[in-house]
């Protein structure tokens, strides 16, 4: 069963994707009847352009149909080892190796951030795919001004770690973040090709 936070925004974006129609028009419909009209701007009262206003009943069943959809995809993808999820987030791959700034932006465009681990779980959500695949991932951390002080990609500082024995070495050398296939970090130069892992 999906947790209600990642069923809204699952459906949220189903809303967004949903009503577009092969003319380029909201596929609303009509409100039945006994909605008045708008006298400012002639619009029907209940009726938003791309959404269908249905009565509860029926959107509740819209609302089982699609967590039945989504249920079953998810359970796919999870068969496929393309995503896991750990604290309310999912953490996705697409299989493919990319240097750190090429997945800063491969992830952006999906709508999510590169994997950043904040606790155990998560970096055990993340470890899911570099053991599947069996390679390295780049995080979302990356060198501070400091050398050898490591930080998240907003500046503010790591409250998790899981460095490796007598890791971080690199002393202003090594810039980006990498996860063994142990789980634990190791800095490392960013334009090394690692496995894609976001997180939404």
């Amino acid at each position: 069963m999906l947790s209600p936070r990642l069923f809204h925004k699952i459906l949220g974006v189903a809303f967004f994707l949903f009503p577009c129609c092969a003319q380029g028009k909201p596929a609303g419909i009509r409100p039945p009847p006994g909605f008045g009209h708008l006298p400012e701007d002639g619009i029907d009262e209940g009726f938003i352009p791309g959404f269908l206003p249905l009565v509860d009943n029926k959107m509740e069943d819209v609302m089982h149909q699609l967590e039945h959809r989504i249920s079953r995809l998810e359970g796919v993808l999870h068969l496929e080892k393309m995503i896991t999820t750990s604290g309310g987030k999912i953490f996705a791959t697409n299989g493919k190796r990319a240097d750190f700034r090429t997945t800063l932006k491969k992830c952006k465009e999906a709508g999510g951030s590169i994997a950043t681990p904040r606790n155990a779980g998560e970096n055990d959500a993340i470890l899911y795919f570099v053991k599947s695949f069996n390679t390295y991932a780049y995080l979302g951390i990356e060198e501070s001004l400091i050398p050898s002080k490591f930080q998240l990609l907003d500046g503010t500082q790591l409250n998790y770690t899981n460095w490796h024995l007598n890791e971080p070495s690199g002393k202003g050398e090594e810039e980006c973040v990498e996860m063994y296939t142990d789980g634990t970090w190791n800095d490392r130069r960013c334009n090394q090709n690692r496995l894609v892992v976001c997180q939404f």
